[in-house]
């Protein structure tokens, strides 16, 4: 007969029971439940060996194991805890509990006899105490997954002791995970010398340098899981027949080189994941010799070469996915064969040639297809054979569809759909809403030769979508209203019409909304700009909008485009509560304020875009705090800007003082979901060489300045030149007087630079040529005078980036700076009017005979001085006494 339970013991057992409450979110594994609860004191029950979850030696009574994994326990736990009284513990687990964030106790050391421990996914944190290094009989150790939360107080860690310290007395361990614990260091070679190990997992551990090779060569290694470091790296090396292999991941890592040929050695793997590594070269065809292969996932790699046909041997596959990588030639029919295959993706490579949809939809079990993406040209069914597969998820993507397949009609899981980039013309059919109703999360129709709605929705009827992208087709008629669940709505590029419903604005998930370039008009509903809490992107720009802008957005709102419509009023002074904005483009309305200074205390905008209205006024000096730090592109051309140029705002843009010259990323907004993720590219439109260039994706380094066209005068000030990350500036068409400041040459990325239309003096600087980037230069219809620099940039220019400056000399002009025409005296700024022209002073062509020839002259009116007389006979060199002869004429009439 079994001794009872030990009275030290069980009074232990009930101490350490009183030291939680019992939470049903304490745990998430589904079969959990409170096993403290047969734990009492009472006739029958005293004999703690008999409570749930607790193991007793049959010899000594001894409370040699207790497991409390999943039990909703919610609590602290520390080195004063009774648990660590029960000296005699062989197995311990309290796994899928809440600890709350506490520290593993360093008096787990006191439990010596321990040959199991787990303290997997139960909200503990800190650093893991080196007292667990002296627990030798150790055979299985799991404290994974504790990492509740993305706080560095909230994640487990191993630095100091490091992994090498932990392990190196636990020569014993079959089993060591480590999931999700922070070690930031190599994987210490002291692991290839232990034999016994059989599953080891370091995934996401912030591993780094070269993984030991010989660790793949374990004689009893049967599961290596490293994935989720990518910092780590390595490479395959070759193996032998004698592996016990099982289950190798190494994805997310950078791992590279070719897969080996030996790979097909591996006869008792059961999944290999290779996933998003920097494998290169072709697919061994030895992959056929997997034949107990159930999951094989090689995405996301730059591998070359075809789809081997050994494939249909393993017929045992349940994913496959080689999507992301350059694979090319046709899909092999041996794929046909994988009749337990749920998951096929292949999306995003080079495959090529005409693809029968028959053969994938032959596959009972298939639930995931994805063939986005490629070269394909898909033939589809017409059959609705209720046999077919029940997709959740159908990628087709690309693929040369002209029409939406039958077999749609009886799809009633899907969850993703991809039909974007197609030849599919016409209505989209009253069926098509009917499908999967209650599931549809994710829809792409974008790219095709959508014309509309067989019947247009008022309200689209699938209740689950989350994403939904129209865009880039030839959709007439109004906008439909997505479902509340809607977090990224895109319609942009459209021929739809009509105002906007306000019922859109019964939206509370909204995150991105784009209808631009369509046609739609009215007032933008007050209501939509704030609706959602969680909407980032609001873009309704090319449409035909008129009346005020929404008076308040989301606070977290990221992107604001309202250009190219109607509107009127003014900037809402709540934009400054928008501390997350990074973009705001108004340009091409009606709006009529002064300059919004109040903007220059959102530390995160980037891009202010104000062309084509009718602002006006001075741009007073900032407040300290209204500086626009981060501020890289400012558009506020074609205004009615007055006074100086803001110096003491140059002064204070720090963002565009950095130079960061072949920065290759991209100006995007994080738009995802909790099940979609996706970034949205933010596009401008930019005046160069005269014309209006559309940018459909921003570089993080571009960095741009235009003023042109407005009424600023004044010098240009120095503290322009400190912008040394400045690639575009353009301050023609004002009355800028003075000099160009040779502080220019401090900005050495300048590749545009238009100063052309004012009344500009002087020579220009001699240090321009070292702006060896300036593709582009106007300097036009100025009085700049002197010798036009050479060298570098400057011999590729030509004639007209200095025409009407006639006191310029030098190549590429035909003015020798021998014998160079006189300049004409500089105009003072307040003779300029509106226009841009001189008041007081006519300009009117006159065309004089003189013998055989046709001479174009200049009458000047009332105003001219004698000093503007003298220049203008002598620039004109053979007519001059005609001229003055009809000059006469005139001043005798006045």
């Amino acid at each position: 007969m079994q001794p009872l339970c030990h009275e030290d013991e069980s009074s232990a057992l009930l101490q350490f029971k009183h030291g939680f409450v019992l939470d049903k979110f304490a745990s998430v594994d589904p079969s959990a439940y409170p096993k403290f609860e047969s734990w009492k004191l009472n006739g029958s029950t005293n004999d703690c060996c008999s409570w749930d979850g607790v193991e007793c030696d049959h010899n000594t009574g001894r409370v040699i194991g207790l497991d409390l994994s999943s039990s909703f326990l919610h609590g602290s736990i520390n080195s004063s805890s009774s648990l660590f009284n029960l000296v005699h513990l062989r197995r311990l687990n309290l796994a899928d509990n809440d600890f709350n964030s506490s520290q593993i106790p360093t008096r787990i050391g006191s439990l010596s006899r321990l040959r199991s421990l787990n303290l997997s996914d139960s909200a503990l944190s800190g650093q893991i105490p080196l007292e667990i290094s002296s627990l030798s009989k150790l055979v299985f150790l799991d404290l994974s997954r504790n990492t509740r939360t993305y706080s560095d107080d909230s994640v487990l860690k191993l630095e100091k002791p490091s992994l090498r310290d932990l392990v190196q007395n636990l020569t014993d361990l079959k089993v060591l995970n480590l999931r999700e614990v922070n070690m930031s260091s190599k994987v210490p070679s002291v692991l290839s010398n232990r034999s016994s190990l059989t599953h080891l997992n370091l995934q996401s551990c912030l591993l780094n340098g070269e993984f030991p090779m010989a660790i793949f060569h374990l004689p009893n290694l049967q599961s290596l899981n490293i994935g989720e470091n990518e910092d780590l790296t390595g490479y395959l090396p070759e193996f032998h027949h004698s592996s016990h292999l099982k289950r190798l991941r190494v994805w997310m890592t950078s791992f590279s080189g070719a897969l080996p040929s030996s790979i097909g050695n591996l006869e008792s793997l059961i999944v290999l994941d290779l996933y998003d590594c920097n494998f290169s070269g072709t697919i061994p065809e030895s992959v056929g010799n997997l034949t107990d292969l159930s999951f094989l996932d090689i995405g996301s790699n730059k591998l070359v070469g075809r789809i081997p046909s050994w494939l249909g041997n393993l017929t045992g596959l349940i994913v496959l996915n080689l999507a992301r990588n350059q694979l090319h030639g046709m899909i092999p029919s041996s794929i046909s064969q994988l009749e337990d295959l749920l998951v096929l993706n292949l999306h995003v490579n080079n495959l090529s040639g005409k693809v029968e949809l028959d053969i994938f939809l032959k596959l009972p079990h298939l639930t995931w297809l994805q063939l986005s993406d490629n070269n394909l040209t898909v033939l589809a069914t017409n059959s609705t054979n209720v046999t077919l597969p029940k997709f959740t998820v159908l990628g087709l993507s690309s693929c040369n569809l002209r029409e939406f397949p039958d077999f749609l009609r009886v799809q009633n899981e899907l969850e993703y759909l991809y039909f974007s980039n197609n030849q599919i013309h016409g209505q989209i059919p009253l069926w098509f809403w009917n499908i999967t109703k209650e599931n549809m999360q994710v829809v792409e129709l974008h790219r095709n030769f959508l014309t509309g709605f067989e019947q247009s929705p008022d309200l689209i009827p699938w209740q689950s979508l989350i994403y939904l992208n129209l865009g880039f087709n030839r959709l007439q008629g109004s906008l439909p209203v997505p479902p509340p669940s809607t977090a990224n709505y895109r319609v942009a590029h459209n021929l739809l019409s009509g105002e906007i419903s306000p019922s859109i604005c019964h939206n509370r998930s909204l995150s991105e909304l784009d209808l631009s370039y369509n046609n739609l008009n009215g007032n933008i509903p007050q209501c939509l700009a704030n609706s959602s809490e969680a909407l980032l992107v609001f873009d309704l720009r090319s449409n035909n909008f008129h009346g005020i802008i929404p008076q308040t957005f989301a606070k977290g709102i990221k992107v604001i485009d309202l250009s190219e419509n109607q509107l009127h009023g003014q900037v809402p002074t709540s934009l400054a509560n928008c501390t997350m904005l990074q973009t705001l483009v108004l340009g091409n309305n009606h709006i009529e304020d002064t300059f919004p200074f109040l903007l220059g205390a959102l530390p995160d905008l980037q891009v202010l875009i104000l062309r084509s209205n009718k602002f006006h006024g001075v741009i007073e000096n900032p407040e300290i705090n209204l500086a626009f730090p981060k501020l890289r592109i400012i558009d506020l051309s074609q205004n009615r800007f007055s006074g100086n140029l803001p110096s003491n705002y140059f002064k204070n843009w720090n963002a565009m003082k950095m130079v960061e010259l072949g920065k290759s990323t991209y100006m995007q907004a994080d738009v995802s979901s909790e099940k979609v993720s996706g970034n949205y590219s933010y596009s401008i439109t930019i005046a160069q060489k005269g014309t209006q260039r559309v940018y459909e994706k921003i570089q993080s380094a571009f960095v741009v300045i235009d003023l042109s066209n407005n009424k600023f005068s004044g010098d240009i000030p120095e503290s322009l030149g400190s912008l040394r990350g400045l690639q575009v500036l353009n301050i023609s068409n004002n009355n800028l007087t003075g000099a160009i400041p040779s502080s220019f040459a401090s900005m050495t990325a300048l590749e545009s630079l238009d100063l052309s239309r004012n009344v500009l003096s002087g020579k220009i600087p001699q240090q321009l040529i070292q702006l060896t980037f300036l593709a582009v230069l106007n300097i036009s219809h100025n009085h700049l005078t002197g010798r036009i620099p050479r060298g570098k940039q400057f011999d590729t220019f030509e004639n007209s980036s200095y025409d009407g400056n006639p006191g310029l000399c030098g190549v590429p002009l035909s003015t020798s700076c021998e014998n160079p025409k006189p300049s004409p005296p500089p105009l003072h700024s307040s003779q300029k009017d509106e226009t841009g022209f001189t008041s007081g002073i006519y300009w009117m062509v006159i065309f004089m005979g003189y013998g055989s020839g046709l001479i174009v002259g200049l009458v000047i009116g009332t105003t001219l001085t004698q000093r503007y007389h003298q220049w203008f006979v002598e620039t004109f060199g053979k007519g001059k006494k005609k001229i003055q002869k009809e000059q006469k004429r005139k001043e005798r009439r006045n």
